[in-house]
This record gives C-alpha cells, structure tokens and sequence, in this order.
C-alpha cells in the first residue's frame, strides 16, 4: 500500500482534533468556577485575527530533562518534538500520518517497506537530512547503552537499501506488527554530534524549535528554527521548558502566569484550581500511561503467584483514579486504554476491589503477614499518593509494607537495570499505541528482559505470535491481543491500576497545542494572542 503525502495541517482545521473523555473538557474560569459544560469534542479555539507570530511559551514541568534518557522512550519525553522530528505521526486511530517521511510502500509478505523521505528538512546547523541519517536512527536504537524499550523492532531491520538521498528500503528478519510505532517515537537526531546530544551540550535536530542552553534542575530553553520545513511554523519566537518538583511551585507558576501551559497539575489538584486568568482543561483520553504495581519475582514472597493475585485483588482501583489521578483516569486491571484493540470490559475490571478475597488468597499463598516487605516508587505526587493507597489497602488484606520512596531519575535508571524492591509503584506506556509493543518493548512487560525478572516459555510465544506479523489490526491479531493479556492478568508480575489521561492545562491565550500518542508536545501550530 502506497499513501500519498498530506500537506501541512492549518492550525485552524484541527480544532477537532483531539477527542476528550466521555463528556469533553473542562473549563475553568477566575476563582477556579467551572464556565463551561463538558462536550463530546474539545476544541482548540482561535483568535478573531487568526493565527499570530511572536511571543515566548513557558510549559512547566515536574521532571528534569536528562540528556542521556533520550533514546530510552522513558516519562521525560515531553519536549522531544520540539526539537527532533520523527518519520510518522498517528492520528487518533492510530493510521500513520507523513512527517520526514511522506510515503511508505509496505512488501506485501511484510518484510519490507520502502519509505520516500522530505527532501527540503535541514538540521539546526544546516545540514541537510537525508536517509543516512534514517539508517543511522535504527542502528542507534540497536546499542545496549542506549537502553531503548524500542530496540527488539529496531533490531528486526536488518537491512538498508539507498536509493539516493530520499528514498530508503529497510529489510526486515521477519513482519512485525508495530513497525509504524518505532516510526512514530523514533526521534531522527544528528549522527555528527551524538556525544554532544548525550551530553546535553547540543541538541541538534529538525523541529520547529533550536536548543539555547540546558541547566540542570532548572530547564530548557529553545528559540524558533528560522530553517523549519513547514513554511511559516512555527509561530512562537521561544519555548521554556522550567522545572518545578513540587505541586505547589508549579500551580504558583500557572496562577501568577510565570507558565502558560501544563501537562503535569496532578489531577487531584484541578479541581482546587484558583486563577486570576482563565484556564482551560483538556483530557487526552488517548491513555497516556497507566499506574501500576511491579513485583520482582525472583524476590520472596514476590515469587510466589498466588500472593501477587492477592495483590491485584487487594487494591481500591477506584479510589487511586479519584484521589491520585482526580478522576482523570480510568480503573482497569489491564493495560489497555479504551481506544486500544485489545481493550475489553472483562479485562478492565477482572480484578476488583475484594479484600475478602485477597485474605483468602494470601492465606492460600502460605506467605506469612508477620514479615514486612519494601514498596518503592518515585517521589512525584501522584506516585507517593498512589503508594500510600496501595500500603493502606495491602495492610487491610494482611500484607504489611514499608514504603521506600526514590528520586525519579535514579528510580527510572534502577527501573532500567532491573534493580527494583520486592514491590514497587510506577507509571508504564506504550499501552496506547499497538498492543504488540507493550509487551515487546516496555522495561516491565519484555518478554526477553523485564523488571519482574519474569520469564515464561508461554509468555514469549504469545508475545512473539503476536508480535511477528505484518497486521496489527483485525481478527487473528485481537485474538493474540488476548492471550496476551490472559497471561497477563494470571501471572500478574504487572499488576495494573489505571490508565491515566493527559491532562493540558493552558491560558486561554494560548491556540494549538497538540500531544502526540507518545506525549510528545507539538507546537507546530502554537500561538499566543
């Protein structure tokens, strides 16, 4: 199949572009009063005058970029489109939309695809993009340094075919059903300054924004790529990406106006939300990311399924959503967000709230509830809040714990070398993209290399059938979706909470910003009035 190249999107057509949960978006007015009802599609508002150039975009966030995580897909992932480009983007149901590749030819037995790649895109500093530099983005995902959850399906590219600057066949060891999500994460960043890049020295790429300068726990600073291949984009002259680890520091920034935009107000303080300004509040029901809990199985009394079941059934699913996530969430016992394939309403709600049950199980375990067993998780808000849930609900069933928080940075590192506690609370993705690369790719659900140290020889062959195939839509695919999830749910090394929604938090000066299905944050089309 061959699919022709879209001109850019106007930045007033895409007012419908994002889809909000069951009723809509939120609108919050001075003294935080709601002005507006929900509605089934949230809109990006336009100014009279259309469109306006100039001005500079403070985004606050919660998490300190770290230069040396940028290719490991991990949850400091926000600015990445500013400044890099990738070769797709999904639109809402998850069909590849061109970006630096503008066509793509799939082999009909699925072990090829030739792509046709922009020839007008240059780098910061000039240099032209060509499909080296394509090459050169897969085999930097194949580096076990790089620690990529996308390396399984960058390594099933086996082979590069040039057909000059522009057009690009890979060869590929065998059909992979998730091939357009490398496509879609896959930041194209400059081979000539890589050690520069993980250094955070320089951040040489080809989106609508140039690296300025990185200073540690503070932020990021970018101004506007006069270079830019989308004639006119973007419309701000400067973005500031400034950091701000605690709740109350980043809802200061949004009132006294110091911030402009948000993806990361915890949810259980919108509603708290007091402004002197009006502020609109838009849900991403695209499913984000999902909170969990982790257990390492080769760890007592982890290792034992019986005891984890208990886990699953132990915790008051419903009231992480309402009180971690401020009802911003969905509780489900699967990963799967509900515009997934492989969502089910069976799946979602297979475990429950039941301590009855879970005391049955942990008596079942044989494991003894004299012993006291650490639970880990990284110090953001909704993190502590859902841990403290999780210790007060395990406590009632008789599993007594204690809780090790950690910093974020280290916790994602200790996440990535397999390092974790017996138990631990954590965010993971990949859930809202295609369900093969869950379970592919994401550190606590690999098949080959997770977290939980969990290996089964029926794990990796139903992650691996569903994984190996060229169709990532239709019947035979939804029905490897779930045994997947079967497994899942029964094994329960990953135990799921909720799927957490995005949230953006913006002044309502502020016209166009998109998220992409992996949080990347589009500005493209952005403006202040």
């Amino acid at each position: 199949m061959r699919t022709p190249p879209l001109p850019p999107a106007d930045p007033l057509s895409r007012r419908t572009a994002l889809r909000a949960v069951g009723a809509g978006a939120l609108l919050l007015g001075a003294g935080g009063a709601v002005t507006g009802c929900r509605s089934a599609v949230s809109t990006v508002g336009g100014s009279a005058g259309g469109p306006k150039r100039g001005g500079t975009l403070t985004v606050a966030v919660d998490e300190d970029f770290e230069p040396s995580l940028l290719f490991t897909q991990a949850d400091q992932s926000l600015q990445n489109r500013l400044i890099y480009n990738t070769l797709i983007r999904y639109d809402e149901r998850l069909r590849p939309q061109p970006e630096l590749a503008t066509s793509w030819s799939y082999a009909a037995d699925g072990r090829s695809i030739t792509l046709t790649l922009r020839d007008d895109v240059t780098y910061h500093d000039g240099r032209p993009f060509t499909a080296d530099d394509v090459i050169f983005a897969v085999k930097n995902l194949w580096k076990p340094e790089r620690s990529s959850q996308l390396t399984a399906t960058a390594k099933a590219v086996t082979g590069f075919e040039k057909r000059g600057d522009h057009e690009l066949v890979l060869r590929l060891a065998h059909p992979v059903s998730n091939l357009f999500d490398l496509f879609e994460f896959m930041v194209i960043a400059d081979r000539h300054t890589i050690d520069d890049t993980l250094a955070g020295r320089k951040l040489n790429g080809t989106g609508p924004f140039r690296f300025v300068s990185r200073r540690p726990g503070v932020g990021l600073s970018l101004v506007r790529n006069d270079r830019y291949w989308i004639p006119g984009r973007p419309y701000l002259d400067a973005v500031e990406l400034r950091v701000y680890t605690q709740p109350d520091a980043l809802l200061s920034a949004l009132r006294s106006g110091q911030a402009q935009l948000s993806y990361r107000v915890p949810g259980k303080y919108l509603a708290t939300l007091k402004i002197g300004a009006s502020f609109s509040v838009k849900q991403y029901d695209t499913g984000t990311g999902a909170m969990y809990v982790g257990a390492t199985v080769t760890k007592a009394p982890a290792d034992n399924k019986t005891f984890r079941q208990a886990i699953a059934w132990a915790v008051d699913r419903d009231r992480i959503v309402s009180q971690a996530l401020g009802g911003y969430g969905l509780a489900s016992a699967a990963p799967w967000p509900r515009s997934s394939p492989a969502h089910s309403e069976a799946y979602r709600t297979h475990y429950t709230h039941n301590p009855a049950k879970a005391r049955e199980l942990l008596k079942s375990s044989g494991v003894s509830t004299k012993q006291t067993i650490p639970l880990g998780h990284p110090t953001t808000p909704a993190h502590t809040t859902i841990a403290e849930i999780v210790q007060n609900d395990l406590k009632e069933a008789g599993i007594r714990t204690r809780l090790e928080p950690t910093d974020p940075a280290v916790f994602q590192k200790q996440l990535i070398s397999g390092t974790m506690p017996t138990l631990w609370i954590n965010t993971h993705a990949f859930s809202q993209v295609h369900p093969s690369t869950l379970a592919i790719s994401a550190y606590p659900f690999n098949e080959a290399r997770n977290t939980s140290h969990f290996r089964s020889a029926e794990y990796t062959e139903a992650v691996q059938a569903a994984w190996r195939q060229k169709d990532a839509d239709g019947a035979a695919a939804n029905a490897r979706y779930r045994r997947v999830s079967d497994l899942l749910l029964d094994e329960a090394f990953i135990i799921d909470l909720a799927i957490e929604d995005a949230v953006q938090v913006a002044t309502e000066r502020l016209h166009g910003p998109t998220l992409s299905k992996y949080v990347y944050l589009n500005l493209d089309n952005a403006y202040l009035d």
